[in-house]
């Protein structure tokens, strides 16, 4: 099975070594408009093989895209220190307006991963770009808030004393700032998180509750004050969809993909449980959430849903 990835930068050839390491895939291709730097990370990719599985892994050209069941968008500029996801928009939307189009020529029947921040906005209007071509919207989705996911259960285990796979909860709406952590609906081990911690002993008051939603929300700026970039828990969440999807898992997953106007007033792209297989998303799962965590996500919706209503690019570029 191949899987391209158009953009070869940090995030793009991190998702690459962890599809290496887990052996996701037969074949990977790397596409990028530097072709030194994508031809460069597919043989330092490559000589790790003997050490993982058996995957090829090459650079080429669009139409080395053929054949793909997945193709990764990892294409675009970096986001800065102190920049907001938002304020990538302007700057990104212009290479999606190029690069979508050509994936699909190439590639007409691959499920579109979105990387690129914002990853709400540009997976809408990959989604946009991709009905222009005959690609209905469930096969165009983006990472979301997977990785802020992992963020809250893996801190949240931390603080536990439980190995974070045991941790189920959900950050929904916006992979950004309004970000929502759904702690009514955190389990650990199938037991609600208030009755885990009263069985354990384990404190766990308002001041911890703050704290790890801090740590959660915050987490990408730190990390990018701290080296530039985020790319090593973003790799191997892309790493984990594109399992998913070419082993049809039917996998429930916190992605993004564009929702009908019926939900929050209006067509929108936000992160929802979703039920992610060969084909895409096959289904979204709208959770019974407090009337504060409702507002919330409404509210995180509605950021998204102005940045999209507030680019100046035509409907069908």
């Amino acid at each position: 099975m191949k899987v391209g990835i158009v953009g070869s930068g940090f995030v793009g050839a991190t998702a690459a070594y962890a599809m290496v390491m887990e052996g996701i895939g037969r074949e990977i291709v790397l596409v990028d408009k530097n072709e030194t730097r994508s031809r460069a990370e597919a043989n330092d990719i490559y000589h790790a093989v003997p050490f993982a599985h058996p995957l090829k892994v090459t650079s080429g050209s669009y139409a080395d895209l053929a054949g793909s069941c997945a193709v990764i968008i990892a294409a675009g500029v970096n986001q800065k220190p102190g920049e907001s996801r938002l304020e990538l928009l302007q700057r990104n939307a212009a290479v999606f307006r190029a690069v979508v189009p050509e994936v699909l020529v190439h590639a007409p029947d691959a499920v579109l991963v979105i990387a690129t921040n914002p990853v709400d906005v540009m997976t809408h209007l990959a989604a946009r770009f991709a009905k222009a071509h005959g690609v209905p919207s469930g096969k165009v989705l983006g990472s979301g808030t997977m990785l802020d996911t992992a963020r809250f259960r893996t801190l949240l285990g931390s603080h536990l004393g439980v190995d974070p796979h045991h941790v189920h909860g959900y950050v929904l709406g916006e992979h950004g700032d309004s970000e929502v952590l759904t702690w009514s609906l955190v389990t650990v081990g199938g037991i609600p998180l208030e009755e885990f911690c009263r069985l354990r002993g384990v404190l766990f008051d308002a001041d911890q509750r703050q704290r790890i939603d801090h740590d959660v929300r915050k987490a990408a700026y730190a990390i990018i004050e701290g080296k530039g970039a985020t790319y090593y828990g973003i790799g191997s969440a892309l790493a984990r969809i594109v399992d998913v999807i070419l082993s049809d898992q039917r996998a429930i997953l916190t992605v993004c993909t564009p929702l009908s106007e019926s939900w929050g007033g209006g067509d929108v792209t936000v992160s929802l449980p979703r039920l992610v297989g060969e084909a895409g998303v096959l289904a979204t799962f709208p959770p019974s959430l407090t009337p504060g965590e409702e507002a919330s996500l409404q509210a995180s919706a509605a950021v998204v849903r102005g940045a999209i209503e507030g680019l100046d690019m035509p409907p069908s570029a």
